[in-house]
């Protein structure tokens, strides 16, 4: 496993496991259509106006933010709504200047091109890319040695969506290429049970409100995470059940997956329990606690702390990562009254 590969195997992960891509009927296809990220869709839809009232392409668009959020999903919507095609890799697809050559070379005026986990583009295609996202133009060299020599190609006008879970590893003179960027912030629990009911709908899932709430508030704030335990649910539903999910079904199925009321699992707990008892509370070092719960570090840091962090389990400090009382009272363990020698940074 390299440093950007989480475990598939993970229930609440947030990558896609091999047999559960999202299906495509459950992505939506304008923006009234996608739940969630107000801000966000706001402000692409005067974006976009604008862009179709001068009849020019939409300038090119960062999205960030913590993984299974909709950032492709989000690229699809946009054009959708600009009414052109998309064209879709990833940074680690492209390995050569020429890979990315081919993929600008075959757009068409006003097509989107995106580009999944942009931080991971190799250094020499990402120098060939600047010209072509400010001048529509592509440098290419002939020959090796003294015979070599320099053309350049007029690319159609494009946008380009980049997207990442690690903005601060994109290089400045990437960053600053992108006109619009927009950072996703995690789900509420209405927006997710808004999901969980129009997914619900699309794959003719008997669920009852209530049902959708208890998946929801279980979900960690990412709508990958509540379509893949709503199917799940509904697999508990048919059997064991009358297909039907309600509150109580849905708490007997997730209880059964070991995830608990708050969306943790297994793994999260094993890791606020191994600060606790392993370090008394904290704080310890990422590399540390990577090698005590049998996880890598980056996937400690990009899947299972930003949910921690958020509901104020874990905290992060110079020294390392402390558990907080609400992660102590959550676990059933007594918080010491004396932390001063732990949490004095």
């Amino acid at each position: 496993m390299n440093d950007f590969e989480f475990d598939d195997s993970r229930l609440l992960s947030t990558t896609l496991g091999e047999n559960e891509g999202e299906d495509l009927s459950l992505r939506p296809k304008t923006l009234d259509e996608y739940v969630g990220q107000e801000k966000v869709k706001e402000n692409m839809r005067i974006f976009i106006e604008a862009a179709k009232k001068r009849g020019e392409t939409l300038d090119h668009v960062l999205l960030y933010g913590p993984p299974g959020l909709g950032k492709t999903t989000l690229a699809g919507v946009i054009a959708n709504e600009m009414n052109v095609s998309i064209r879709i890799t990833s940074g680690p697809a492209i390995e050569k200047q020429g890979d990315l050559a081919a993929l600008l070379t075959n757009l068409q005026d006003g097509d989107i091109l995106f580009i999944d986990e942009i931080h991971r583009l190799p250094k020499q295609v990402e120098e060939v890319l600047y010209p072509a996202m400010e001048d529509y133009s592509l440098d290419i060299i002939i020959g090796k040695g003294p015979s070599a020599r320099s053309i350049r190609l007029d690319l159609p006008k494009f946008t380009l969506i980049g997207a990442t879970t690690r903005a601060g590893q994109l290089t400045a003179p990437l960053r600053d290429r992108f006109g619009v960027n927009a950072r996703l912030e995690l789900y509420t629990n209405d927006e997710l049970e808004q999901i969980a009911l129009r997914s619900a709908g699309i794959l003719n899932i008997k669920i009852e409100e209530e049902g959708a709430a208890e998946i929801a508030k279980r979900s960690r704030g990412t709508p990958r995470i509540v379509n893949r335990l709503l199917k799940r649910v509904r697999d508990f539903a048919d059997v064991c059940a009358d297909g039907i999910i309600d509150k109580k079904v849905a708490d007997m199925a997730l209880r059964r997956m070991e995830i608990d009321e708050l969306g943790l699992d297994s793994i999260d707990r094993r890791m606020l329990r191994s600060i606790i008892t392993n370090f008394r509370g904290g704080p310890v070092g990422l590399e540390t606690l990577s090698a005590t719960v049998g996880e890598e570090a980056v996937t400690i840091e990009d899947v299972y702390e930003p949910y921690l962090l958020q509901i104020g389990f874990l905290e992060r400090t110079p020294r390392g990562r402390a558990a907080t009382h609400l992660a102590y009272k959550h676990l059933g363990i007594p918080f010491p009254e004396n932390t001063s020698d732990q949490l004095s940074f």
